[in-house]
C-alpha cells in the first residue's frame, strides 16, 4: 500500500495523531477512535494492523498490553516527496508572515505604544 493510501483514511490519520503524543495501548487508541468515529474495536484493531504492516506504527508487548507508537520513517519519505511542492505554499506563507508583521507594526504605531507618555506631575 502506498503511503498516501494509508494517510488518506481519516481514522488512520487520527490514530497517527494520537500516537504522535507518545506510546498508547491499543485499548486507549480504540477508546478515542470508537468515540470519535463510532466504529467497533475490531475495526480499530484492523486500522492499527494496517499502520503496523505499512511501517507507520510499531508495537511492543508490555505484559498483556500492546503499546503502539509512531514510526517516523514512512512519514519522512512523505516529507521528502512533499518537498517538491513546498514552493507552492512557502511563498504564500512568507507573504502571510510579512502581512502579519505589517499589521502588528501598524497597530503598535497607531496605539502610540512607542511614544513617551507626558509627565502629569503637579
Amino acid at each position: 500500500m502506498h503511503a498516501f493510501d494509508i494517510l488518506g483514511d481519516p481514522v488512520r490519520r487520527r490514530i497517527l495523531e494520537l500516537l504522535a503524543g507518545g506510546e498508547l495501548t491499543s485499548g486507549a487508541v480504540a477508546a478515542v477512535v470508537q468515540a470519535e468515529f463510532g466504529i467497533s474495536q475490531p475495526a480499530v484493531s484492523q486500522h492499527l494492523k494496517v499502520l503496523r504492516e505499512a511501517g507507520f506504527a510499531t508495537v511492543r508487548a508490555d505484559g498483556a498490553r500492546r503499546l503502539y507508537a509512531v514510526d517516523a520513517a514512512p512519514l519522512e519519505e512523505v516529507d521528502v516527496w512533499l518537498h517538491t511542492f513546498r514552493r507552492f505554499w512557502d511563498q504564500r506563507l512568507d507573504s502571510l508572515a510579512t502581512e502579519l508583521a505589517r499589521g502588528r507594526r501598524e497597530r503598535r504605531d497607531s496605539s502610540g505604544a512607542d511614544t513617551p507618555e507626558e509627565d502629569h506631575t503637579p
